[in-house]
């Protein structure tokens, strides 16, 4: 099987234009099939305060009533993604860039939770394989902003976590798939705000002891559920670490390894 790179950038990235430049001309120049997904969290966050619209977080998951999902699907699915998308055509990297109800992408349904409602977010149901496949194929970079459907009319907003994790799982079966997940901070740390304590490696019961020690911080622990979800389905390899060293993480020589023991 070809390889697939699944990466995610999110964080402050998105955010910092010289960053996000650079990273992207990295991101074109990874060799072979690739798909992009982003997050675009702190923009808008920033549009909806400026629009007096409160936003709330639990664990690192945004609560989406229905004005937050106007702001979210405009600045993700929209400025975000086309950016995104024509920062790597100027990299010479063929790219389109899409969102979940864009060709039935991702499929997804409200969130159920027994305590919290968490508004018009989305869990996954299904990948829609062929579609991305057809793309990959053609040599094509898809760019994939977190905002899925659930084929009644109802877009959802969906961690972009979560969405990386999924596309990685549903094409393990047609790809050798590495996930990267790659962001601000250098991997999983030991001190949230000291960047040289990167731990390498991460296995199930040590990320239990983490946890429960309150030594990982609210916005990682999607971030690793997902990792470890990925690692559990089939995906050859996850990583977490600092987007200006993406081509160090594809190398294995940088980050904080996702592993099953």
């Amino acid at each position: 099987m070809s390889v697939l790179y699944v990466v995610k950038i999110g964080g402050n990235i998105i955010d910092d234009d010289r960053k996000l430049a650079s990273f992207l001309k990295d991101f074109a120049a990874l060799p072979g099939n690739k798909i992009l997904v982003h997050g675009g969290g702190k923009l808008a966050t920033r549009m909806a305060e400026q629009m007096q619209i409160p936003q709330q977080m639990i664990d690192g998951r945004r609560i989406t009533d229905a004005e937050t999902l106007k702001i979210v699907t405009m600045v993700y699915a929209g400025y975000i993604n086309k950016n995104v998308v024509a920062q790597l055509q100027a990299n010479n990297c063929n790219a389109m860039g899409v969102c979940g109800a864009d060709g039935n992408v991702i499929l997804a349904h409200k969130r159920v939770h027994p305590t919290t409602d968490y508004g018009f977010a989305g869990d996954v149901d299904a990948v829609n394989t062929d579609i991305l496949k057809s793309l990959i194929d053609q040599q094509i970079a898809v760019v994939v902003a977190p905002i899925t459907h659930d084929k009644k009319g109802q877009l959802l907003n969906t961690n972009a976590d979560t969405i990386a994790q999924e596309l990685a799982r549903g094409l393990s079966r047609l790809y050798e798939v590495q996930l990267i997940y790659s962001f601000e901070k250098s991997g999983v740390l030991l001190d949230a705000n000291d960047d040289s304590t990167v731990i390498p490696t991460i296995n199930p019961a040590y990320y239990q002891q983490l946890k429960t020690e309150q030594k990982i911080f609210a916005g990682m622990i999607p971030k690793l559920d997902n990792a470890f979800a990925a690692i559990d389905s089939g995906v050859k390899k996850v990583i977490i670490g600092k987007a200006e060293q993406l081509t160090a993480l594809v190398a294995g020589q940088a980050g904080t390894s996702i592993v099953h023991e």
